[in-house]
C-alpha cells in the first residue's frame, strides 16, 4: 500500500467534495437568495456536481483502488457535465438552438380558466437559449462548463496518478 498514494486520494477527494458542494451551493443561493429560476438545462447540470460530492467523500474512506475507480466516475460525470455547459453556453450565444421543450413547460392544467389566469400570474418561463446572467462577460452556463472542466481534470487526474 502506498501511503503517499493514498492520502494524494483522499485529498483529492475531499477537495472535490468542497468544490462541489460549493458549486452547487452558489447556484441554490442565485436560485433561492436572488431569484434566477433556473431553466431545463440549468439543472441538468447540476447533476454531475450532486453525484461529485458523495463520490468525493467516498473517496475518502474507500482503500486506495476503490478510491480511484470514485474518482473517476465522479471525472467522467463532471466531463458530461461540462459537454451539457458548453451545449448550454452555445445555445445562449446563438451558436446552435436550444432543446425545444426548454422554456415553455406548461405544467399542470388548471381546472378552471381563473385558475389558469391566476397561475400565469406566478410563473415564470425561464428559456435556456436566454443567459439570466453574465460574469465578466460569461453567463452562468459557461461559468458551469469551465468549473466542471476543471473539476473533472482534477478527479481524472488524481485517479490515474500513479
Amino acid at each position: 500500500m502506498n501511503t503517499a498514494a493514498a492520502l494524494r486520494l483522499k485529498t483529492a477527494g475531499l477537495w472535490l467534495a468542497i468544490a462541489s458542494a460549493l458549486t452547487v451551493g452558489a447556484a441554490l443561493v442565485l436560485q433561492y437568495g436572488y431569484g434566477y429560476a433556473p431553466c431545463k438545462l440549468c439543472l441538468t447540470e447540476r447533476l454531475p456536481y450532486y453525484a461529485a460530492i458523495p463520490l468525493g467523500l467516498l473517496a475518502l474512506f474507500l482503500p486506495e483502488r476503490l478510491a480511484r475507480i470514485a474518482l473517476g466516475l465522479a471525472a467522467l460525470g463532471l466531463l458530461y457535465g461540462a459537454g451539457i455547459g458548453v451545449y448550454h453556453a452555445g445555445a445562449e450565444w446563438g451558436f446552435w438552438p436550444g432543446p425545444a421543450d426548454c422554456g415553455g413547460g406548461t405544467g399542470t392544467n388548471p381546472g378552471q380558466v381563473g385558475d389558469f389566469l391566476n397561475a400565469l400570474q406566478t410563473t415564470k418561463v425561464v428559456d435556456c437559449s436566454v443567459a439570466a446572467l453574465r460574469l465578466f462577460g460569461i453567463s452562468l452556463a459557461g461559468w458551469s462548463a469551465l468549473v466542471s472542466a476543471v473539476l473533472a481534470s482534477f478527479a481524472g487526474t488524481a485517479a490515474l496518478r500513479p
